[in-house]
């Protein structure tokens, strides 16, 4: 068992101020690996003093030593790569081939492109060649920053590095359930040698840490991604001290597929709802397709879905692991039954644990056909292996079913057409139009629409969440 109770507080692993032990679940085979510690308002306020008197020199620090303290970190995050992918597949669920492929590499990613972003970026600069005004890109202050367990270490990169690069302090609230990534990360953060009181991370859950964190008055501005539901609480909560909120939040993508699609859109749509074990926020798990061919896709699906092996997260190979959690896993569970009940077809998968498996949360990959969007299972954000099938007629019917949704995270369409994509996507409510597979580029910007969220992540737009813009007039 490993024992996690310390938090990093000012440059130092620090005991709680109260015990509070809690214990870290392996979802693969529902026993404890850690014990943490859940933390208190006076460990809150310790860092948050922490970070707001490390900011004083923080934010007078110059570009080039920020720049070579990433690229220390960068080097420690190389060497400990494969440290950090066991982590989270312990932590999470996630395959350690898909921890270290995807998980893992998308932090080590996003903190390369912040140190290409950070080197190109200008704070200082002239409102234009007539103006006698000047542009000044200052640092907000100190950060709450609250992630998810889903992606660990790829949620708190796109936080914790802009807010480093730009001259932030802050405070960091990992998941309880998935924090032993984000331990690990701040144990690279100190052996980089950032100013104590920087950066520091104290273990808690939403009701505690987060909402201290969210309502506190020396905190300038919170960084959260998570639900919906906890988003809108976090809002009210920062209301009071009109601080800055940052929100990435749930989702429930269309997958457009026209009959004029590429020969593996269908199966390749599967395959992305199902990675991760469907614990993505802008997972596509709504596929829309055209009449024509919809038998045909419901046969492709189905067969896809089946063909999806389901194991424990430490087997090598391509496989899915578990859900996080036994609250997780009830909550698709009840939606399954939900979905059987509203009526849609049960194509594949269903409620039962998958034949190999008698422990654990594990979730057959599960098809429902012949669904309607105004069920619930094509509503409500499942989090989960399951994808819902949907039925149109025509590019406008397509169009206005995908934006009948609360959310706005990210939708996708399947076409040869290039027009039409084109035309198609500039119709989609939502902050991230995928055509054809075509992922996203390092630095581009991630964010939603609606109740998925405002602010964007990632490259310049990241860097800019973290900065306040201020003019001064007379410079010349």
């Amino acid at each position: 068992m490993l024992d996690k109770r310390n938090f990093y507080i000012n440059g130092k692993w620090v005991k709680p101020s109260r015990s509070n032990d809690f214990e870290v679940i392996n979802p693969s085979n529902e026993e404890p690996f850690a014990i943490i510690s859940l933390g208190s308002k006076e460990d809150t306020d310790s860092a948050v003093k922490a970070a707001k008197e490390a900011f004083v020199k923080w934010k007078e620090s110059s570009k080039e030593e920020r720049i070579n303290l990433l690229e220390k970190l960068l080097k420690i995050y190389k060497k400990k790569f494969n440290e950090l992918a066991e982590a989270q597949s312990m932590e999470m669920g996630a395959p350690i081939d898909y921890a270290k492929s995807a998980q893992t590499a998308s932090g080590q990613s996003h903190l390369e492109d912040f140190i290409i972003r950070l080197k190109n970026f200008k704070f200082e600069e002239h409102f234009d060649s007539k103006s006698n005004n000047h542009i000044s890109y200052e640092p907000i202050g100190v950060c709450g920053l609250i992630t998810p367990w889903n992606w660990p270490i790829n949620q708190i990169a796109l936080k914790i590095f802009p807010a480093l690069a730009t001259g932030c302090t802050m405070i960091l609230k990992p998941p309880e359930i998935a924090p032993i990534s984000p331990m690990l990360l701040a144990e690279m953060i100190d052996e980089a040698g950032f100013p104590k009181g920087v950066f520091n991370l104290v273990n808690g859950d939403g009701t505690g840490v987060g909402t201290q964190i969210s309502g506190h008055q020396d905190i300038a501005m919170i960084s959260f991604t998570g639900s919906t539901r906890a988003g809108k609480l976090i809002t009210k909560n920062a209301a009071d001290t009109t601080k800055r909120v940052c929100l990435e939040l749930g989702g429930k993508g269309g997958n457009i597929v026209f009959a004029d699609s590429y020969p593996n859109a269908v199966r390749d749509g599967i395959r992305n709802v199902m990675s991760n074990s469907g614990q993505s926020c802008d997972a596509p798990t709504r596929m829309l397709v055209e009449k024509s061919i919809y038998e045909r896709a419901v046969k492709e699906a189905t067969d896809e879905a089946n063909k999806i092996k389901v194991d424990t997260a430490s087997k090598e190979g391509d496989h899915i692991g578990p859900v996080v959690s036994k609250i997780q896993y009830d909550k698709i569970i009840d939606l399954i039954k939900i979905g059987i009940d509203e009526g849609a077809t049960l194509a594949t998968g269903g409620p039962d644990l998958p034949n190999n498996l008698n422990k654990g949360y594990f979730i057959k990959p599960t098809i429902f056909a012949d669904v309607t969007n105004n069920m619930q299972i094509a509503k409500k954000e499942i989090f989960g292996p399951v994808l819902c099938i949907i039925p149109f007629e025509t590019e406008e019917e397509a169009i206005a079913i995908t934006n009948d949704t609360e959310y706005g995270l990210g939708n996708y369409i399947q076409t040869e057409d290039k027009e039409k994509a084109k035309r198609v996507a500039k119709k989609l409510r939502s902050g991230l139009v995928y055509i054809n597979g075509n992922a996203l580029d390092p630095g581009t910007p991630y964010g939603g629409y609606k109740q998925s969220g405002n602010g964007r992540e990632g490259g310049t737009w990241g860097l800019e969440e973290y900065l306040e813009v201020k003019t001064i007039t007379g410079w010349k």
